[in-house]
């Protein structure tokens, strides 16, 4: 029978709207304004998964964004399926359906239990040092390993939702709307500065808006109904946005931060068609305030994990703001007030307290006093060294602290209780703070660490900051926020303020117990099983670092990245080690803050729209004409034009004859073109590129090769002088962006004091390129005004032209060998142009030719294709391009590495041609090179980048890299293939004219 744990009545549940929702195949009901965690709470459903590694009963422990434990799958077989969700975050809807992960066949009843009775074995380090031998077995183990692996299940089905980006621009961006975030909003927006709040929660007023105790007040009135009225008057407020539902994930340099806004989780399923589900927003402020809050921290102990233990705080929100009872014999355990302020809540609500277990031993306050008057039995100086119960928690057992509360003294006593609530104090929430590079600093006097040095204009209010109390929070916002928005007053300037929180704490970072810790369970790390024993056994394997035994635990590598154990696992670190706390620091803590979707990351780049197409003024004519395309990059590149239903071998052949014999036609729009302008253009590429271009005269073109600083080629082109302060240089395709990124950051970083300005102008003209015996004739009917003679235009050169009144760039350059000219013009004048050389063309048989015969053309010169024939390992030396080096230069990128000991070996993979026994067969690109079969292992000289059949030359040709490659020359090697073996002899990679008479001819 289902219980119904529902207390009074809460304003923020509308009981008048019942809602359905299956947990585990169950139909439960709650109400408009429950999460899913508190929904079950109220059916007195505790057990809700089972933990990673023992796979131990978990329930619902917190109330937020920092739960470890209540991770669940939604809609679980469908198309909308997600897993890892936490049901703390899930505000339930018509048609929900969740359902517990890690477990099987069910949560009640879980096989993989069994890992809790072999836990003695399955220590920290386990998987490190069991799976490594024997070696062969490593497949065997890797199957089960990764069966294992993982919580929930992904999706198999496309995501039916819609995502959105959307960016955003404010003068003050404030982050949580708790009390601190709501005067900080609006003391910004009132005075006149464009103002966004946002808080992951889809109401406003953090903790302090169901914080309904005579014990806070403001102004003589309670902290919540002076908040609430707060709230009202900001909503008012015109240049104040104000966005709930929305998580802020990750806070950049520069005060760039991404934020997921919530936009239909919580509605039922059938509204939520064609609506947008989360939206991204990319925020750029002038100025943060965080507002972000404190986590409750746990208290570690023995068994500190079954179902029915969760944080104090949590137990007083589910009873404040859902009207929820967490169990009907409460135990409160603490060594600080806050559960005192819970013990009054839950007893105003009628909800029963048990005890309440104090480690502290000599503490007053009013709020301790007003417990012990309600009857309810205060346990002081004594801890939890036990609790029982296997799916939820039924009796904890205590004990007396010691004097310095190092160990147990006296009986044992046994407690009955449902449920279990724990304080350990609370840490700031200072995750984004670090996220922007902010550092922090160790107060030794309540151990947290707050926010010390800011990296951009931003600043912490409230507990995030470290200010706890009621009274302190509201004594130092308005100074803060004066000195910080620049402003002379606030509305909050000497607010009366009633606080009866005392801040006296008595923190043990691990409670004693009466047994040896190698015989007890407390759980650090409660999603990833880590425990105190687990780190206490990294030290011991010699593992300092707070980093390095996070990693060999897994302790804060779970889902919520250590929100609730980290600190725990500093101080017991600390104690062991005999270090300070403020000298370990702390893991790193690493966008995102909250999970983030896929769908909400990609945003409307998916299916069709994951990356945009990009295509050529001339895109059209190629589709009419029947053109096969191939993707470049963004670009679609006419790849061949079959005739008559050639294949593409047939094709290529077809188009690489013609263009040798007489003149072939390509699309060159793709190349990156970057526009190069300022006084220091030319010592710009002198340290861009590894030849020299000071002496380029005005009108010339030359070819460059660009190298990482490693030495190796990154990227060729042709740079042309248009004036004396003036160039424009191409890329490869696929290259453009990476190269204009590289450039800039070169001109940004390194060289700021060049005059130098870089424009991408690709998209702003069509390239059209004649090549061929018969190019000069047909380029002089395109161009009848121009002088095409060798004297007046040679080749590498350019000459700015007019097609009828179409201004244009023609330049003499070529990347098949042959008699070429490229037409430069503007981008809606390229389809006319193409076609207007195509009609003069037609008398010479001007053949149109793709990217597959502009490679077989290319590779007949020997010309390299970056990313083919390269690939990151390659120096100018290894293509035997030494020519292209400068001796003279004083410096380039990457010229020091290329007399490093490894660049200058002899025996470097370099670039040769390769020629087959049997000329009719083509290698395979990528096929392996080795000199003898007979050796075992058989060594690796290099392989096959480029291959094809040339038609010109009558036999097949390739080029590889091969190991020593230079010295080789006349060799025979062995391509092994899977059925045969391929004699070929190393050769020049210059196949076709290697005098270059065609290129004048």
């Amino acid at each position: 029978m289902i219980k119904n744990l529902r207390v009074k009545t809460s304003k923020f549940i509308d009981e008048t709207y019942k809602i359905s929702f299956k947990f585990n195949g169950t139909t439960y009901y709650g109400y408009k304004g429950d999460t899913l965690a508190s929904a079950l709470l109220a059916n007195d459903i505790h057990l809700v998964g089972r933990s990673f590694k023992y796979h131990r009963p978990r329930g619902i422990m917190t109330a937020g964004s920092e739960e470890p434990n209540a991770i669940v799958q939604l809609h679980n077989n469908t198309a909308r399926t997600e897993p890892n969700v936490r049901a703390t975050e899930i505000e339930i809807y018509e048609g929900l359906e969740a359902s517990s992960q890690n477990c099987w066949p069910s949560v009640k009843f879980d096989i993989g239990g069994i890992n809790n009775f072999l836990s003695p074995i399955l220590p920290a380090g386990f998987y490190y040092k069991t799976f490594m031998w024997p070696a062969n077995f490593w497949e065997k183990y890797e199957y089960f390993i990764r069966k294992s692996a993982g919580l929930g299940k992904s999706p198999t089905e496309p995501d039916p939702d819609i995502y959105e980006h959307k960016y955003i621009h404010c003068d003050v961006l404030v982050i949580g709307a708790g009390i601190s975030g709501i005067m900080a909003a609006k003391t910004a927006a009132k005075n006149d500065l464009k103002t966004l709040l946002v808080d992951e929660k889809p109401y406003l007023g953090g903790s302090t808006i169901y914080q309904n105790s005579e014990h806070f007040k403001i102004n003589n009135q309670i902290s919540s109904s002076w908040l609430e009225k707060e709230i009202n008057e900001i909503k008012k407020i015109n240049n104040l946005e104000i966005k709930t539902r929305t998580s802020v994930a990750a806070f950049h340099g520069y005060n760039f931060l991404l934020a997921r806004e919530n936009l239909t989780d919580h509605l039922p399923l059938e509204n939520r068609n064609n609506k947008t589900r989360h939206r991204l927003l990319k925020i750029r402020a002038k100025k943060v305030i965080n507002a972000t809050g404190s986590l409750e921290r746990p208290l570690i102990f023995d068994n500190n994990d079954r179902p029915g233990i969760l944080l104090s705080s949590a137990i007083e929100k589910y009873a404040n703001l859902f009207g929820v009872a967490c169990g009907e014999k409460n135990v409160l355990f603490t060594n600080n007030d806050s559960v005192y302020e819970t013990a009054i809540s839950l007893y105003q609500k009628g909800i029963n307290i048990e005890a309440i277990i104090d480690n502290r031993e000599d503490v007053d306050s009013k709020l301790i006093k007003e417990t012990e008057k309600n009857n309810i039995k205060v346990y002081k100086g004594y801890t939890v060294v036990n609790t029982s119960g296997y799916k939820r928690i039924n009796k904890i057992s205590i004990m007396q602290l010691s004097k310095d509360g190092q160990k147990v003294v006296g009986s044992k006593t046994g407690i009955e209780c449902d449920c279990l609530g724990i304080s350990g104090g609370w840490t700031p929430a200072v995750h984004l703070f670090t996220q922007s590079g902010g550092k922090l600093k160790f107060r030794d006097e309540d151990q947290v660490f707050i926010p010390n040095i800011y990296p951009s204009d931003q600043i912490s209010l409230g507990s995030c900051n470290g200010d706890f109390t009621l009274d302190e929070i509201l004594t130092n916002i308005p100074k803060t926020l004066k000195e910080f928005l620049d402003i002379k007053k606030t509305d909050y300037e000497n607010l009366e303020v009633q606080s009866s929180f005392n801040k006296s704490k008595r923190n043990i970072w691990l409670l004693p117990s009466d047994k040896v810790i190698g015989r007890t369970k407390p759980f650090v790390d409660y999603q990833n099983d880590a425990t105190a024993k687990d780190i206490k056994l990294a030290l011991r394997e010699g593992f300092r670092s707070i980093e390095h035994v996070k990693r060999y635990t897994t302790t804060g590598m779970g889902t919520d990245q250590g929100k609730l154990g980290n600190m725990h696992a500093l101080g017991i670190i600390s104690e062991t080690a005999g270090s300070k706390m403020g000298e370990l620091g702390t893991t790193t803590f690493r966008p995102p803050y909250t999970p983030l979707t896929f769908g909400t990351i990609v945003g409307r780049n998916v299916g069709e729209y994951f990356d945009i197409f990009r295509k050529t003024p001339i895109h059209e004519w190629h589709v009419q004409n029947k053109a096969e395309f191939e993707n470049v990059g963004q670009w679609k590149r006419a790849w061949y034009y079959p005739k008559n239903g050639e294949n593409m071998h047939d094709a290529v052949q077809r188009e690489s004859k013609a263009a040798r014999d007489s003149a072939g036609i390509l699309d060159a729009s793709t190349l990156g073109k970057i526009d190069i302008q300022g006084t220091d253009a030319s010592e710009f590429l002198n340290r861009i590129y590894t030849n020299a271009w000071s002496k380029l005269a005005i009108g010339k073109c030359r070819y460059g090769l660009m190298l990482n600083e490693d030495g190796m080629v990154y990227d060729d082109g042709v740079t042309t002088r248009l004036d004396e302060n003036h160039y424009i240089m191409t890329t490869t395709t696929g290259g453009a962006a990476t190269v204009l990124g590289k450039l800039e950051d070169y001109l940004q970083t390194e060289w700021p004091e060049l005059d130098v300005y870089l424009t991408s102008v690709t998209d702003h003209y069509a390239t059209v390129s004649v090549c061929g015996p018969n190019s000069k004739k047909i380029i002089s009917q395109v161009i009848p005004d121009l002088d095409f003679s060798d004297e007046n235009f040679p080749h590498m050169s350019f000459k700015n032209a007019k097609i009828g009144k179409i201004k244009c760039r023609v330049m003499r350059i070529s990347f098949t060998g042959e008699h070429s000219y490229e037409i430069n013009v503007q981008a809606n004048y390229g389809k006319s142009v193409w076609e207007k050389c195509m009609e003069a063309g037609k008398e010479f048989n001007i053949t149109p030719y793709g990217t597959e015969t502009m490679h077989l053309l290319r590779a007949e010169k020997g010309f390299i294709i970056v990313g083919q024939d390269t690939d990151a390992t390659m120096t100018p030396i290894d293509l035997q391009m030494n020519w292209i080096v400068s001796k003279k230069k004083y410096d380039f990128i990457g010229k020091r590495s290329l007399y490093r000991s490894d660049t200058i070996r002899e025996d470097r993979k370099q670039l040769v041609g390769l020629l087959t026994e049997n000329p009719d067969e083509v290698l395979e690109e990528g096929a392996q090179i080795v000199a003898d079969i007979n050796k075992s292992p058989i060594e690796m000289l290099g392989h096959v980048t480029s291959s094809y059949y040339s038609p010109n030359l009558k036999k097949s040709i390739a080029l590889g890299v091969v190991r020593g490659g230079k010295n080789m020359m006349g060799q025979k090697l062995i391509i092994p293939m899977e059925n045969k073996q391929i004699n070929v002899t190393v050769a020049d990679p210059v196949f076709l004219d290697k005098e270059n008479k065609r290129l004048n001819a």
